[in-house]
């Protein structure tokens, strides 16, 4: 049992890097644009809506607020580690190199759950704006195409779902500068269309409608019907909760580190940045979106698509062409970007004989690990084929929140065993930031769906069978390797 505790050495982290078979092609600002091609999806475009009238009214901006300076504490953590142990498999090589190999697995197991369940949530998504962009043209697709069996109560198949899957597949495969390119190309496309909703909608806000502020703390009707308590301070706490999910995916830069130029300076910086311009570009969206339209007007097809009415109701109904349009093709870098994430994550660990040869064979051409980019694919492209969307969102938030709060922990813990080993970049206060960290991600796990938390932890079991079955025998530190 003490072999559950050993760590993988530095020195055996560095040589990693200098085998590494993979093109190291990507700049801090690409790897800058992996994280907000992470970040930005359809949630800043449908989670605003819902958060403003179940929760915060006006005050949706300091949720977001909230939620960013709790994304900021993992974040800081995550770049102290990315400068310190620039290798693929994110927070899974920082606690194998800290904790020990079973943490280090569990936390990869964790990663999968989170990469896994955030592309094929992203994929569900990513069909109901094709559906709804197609209407805008007066085209649609038959209901038994374009939902699950579950949905449609009948034969059915998401086929939108699984055809990006294969078609984001596809540019994975090809090759890492393929796949930067295209992302790059969709994030400038949903950045300009969040800085349209942010100036051609700022000329329609009516500053009524930010009074008060923060509403009086009172009993509302949520989203099932119950009573619930909502607004005042509670509720910006509240909302911060519901709208985390659109922040999940800046720690996606750190799975790239095999493919950075200069992984050391330009992770960190990566992490960082992307996190900060996105939560800048969230709370101008929230005061726009707060002040065109009242928060209590949020209702029926508002909450769905609450830019787009808002752009509606202030008589520019042209404007939900270009939103409708910028969250389809939005949507699609965050599918590549989670996608690519856990293939990284799937390559650490293989290196580490953790997981089958299979995961590691880099295809002659293209330097991608193709065979697990095809596997994933295959796997994500059912599931969102036949899936509710429901639980896939909560059991992603755990992967991230769980990920997150180990990070914050054995980022802390290095520190203290380790203080000599060269840090490029050090979190301040690293003591506060780390344990206001583990609290505040610990905090939003007890918050979650309670079957989503029971689901994931039957996960987490699962990965703690498989990697006593078939992790720890064929580890490299098991063989002495």
């Amino acid at each position: 049992m003490n072999g559950i505790w050993r760590k993988k050495p530095i020195s055996a982290f560095e040589a990693d890097m200098h085998k590494s078979e993979l093109k190291r092609v990507l700049g801090k600002w690409s790897l800058t644009a992996i994280g907000i091609g992470a970040i930005i999806g359809g949630g800043i475009f449908v989670l605003t809506g819902t958060a403003a009238h179940y929760h915060a009214g006006p005050a949706l901006a300091l949720s977001f607020v909230v939620a960013g300076i709790a994304c900021i504490f993992a974040a800081l953590c995550y770049a102290e580690f990315a400068s310190m142990l620039p290798v693929e498999g994110s927070a899974y090589a920082y606690a194998y190199g800290t904790v020990g190999e079973l943490f280090a697995w569990i936390i990869g197991w964790g990663l999968i759950l989170e990469y896994a369940m955030g592309a094929m949530t992203v994929a569900v998504s990513w069909s109901g704006y094709f559906n709804k962009l197609l209407k805008l043209f007066g085209l649609s697709l038959p209901t038994n195409l374009t939902n699950d069996p579950f949905t449609a109560q009948g034969l059915a198949i998401n086929l939108p779902a699984f055809l990006i899957v294969w078609v984001v597949t596809m540019i994975l495969v090809r090759g890492i500068k393929e796949a930067a390119s295209a992302n790059n190309i969709i994030v400038v496309m949903k950045v300009t269309a969040v800085l349209f909703v942010i100036i051609v909608g700022a000329f329609s806000v009516v500053p009524a409608n930010w009074v008060p502020f923060i509403p009086e703390q009172t009993m509302i009707a949520g989203e099932g019907g119950k009573q619930q308590l909502a607004y005042g301070v509670t509720g910006i706490f509240g909302g911060a909760a519901a709208i985390f999910f659109a922040y999940i995916g800046f720690d996606a830069v750190s799975t790239q580190a095999g493919e950075a130029i200069n992984p050391k300076k330009d992770m960190p910086f990566a992490i960082i940045a992307s996190l900060l311009i996105c939560t800048a570009l969230y709370i101008a969206v929230a005061l726009v979106l707060t002040g065109m339209m009242n928060y209590k007007d949020i209702t029926g097809e508002a909450l769905k698509a609450p830019v787009a009415v808002a752009f509606e109701k202030a008589g520019k109904p042209w404007a939900m062409y270009i939103i409708t349009a910028a969250a389809t093709a939005g949507l699609i870098s965050v599918m590549l970007v989670m996608m690519l994430g856990q293939t990284r994550v799937f390559l650490g660990m293989s290196k580490d004989g953790l997981l089958p040869k299979f995961f590691r064979d880099i295809h002659p051409k293209f330097k991608t690990p193709y065979k697990s980019t095809i596997l994933v694919g295959f796997v994500v492209s059912v599931v969102a084929a036949f899936t509710p969307i429901s639980l896939l969102g909560d059991m992603t938030s755990f992967g991230t929140l769980f990920a997150f709060a180990m990070v914050c922990g054995a980022v802390w813990l290095l520190r203290i065993r380790e203080p000599q080993l060269q840090r490029d970049f050090k979190v301040p206060a690293l003591p506060l930031i780390a344990m206001a960290g583990i609290v505040t991600n610990v905090f939003l796990i007890i918050n979650l769906n309670v079957l989503a938390q029971l689901l994931a932890l039957g996960w987490l079991l699962i990965g703690v069978v498989v990697y006593f079955v078939y992790g720890k025998p064929n580890s490299n530190l098991e063989k002495g390797n």
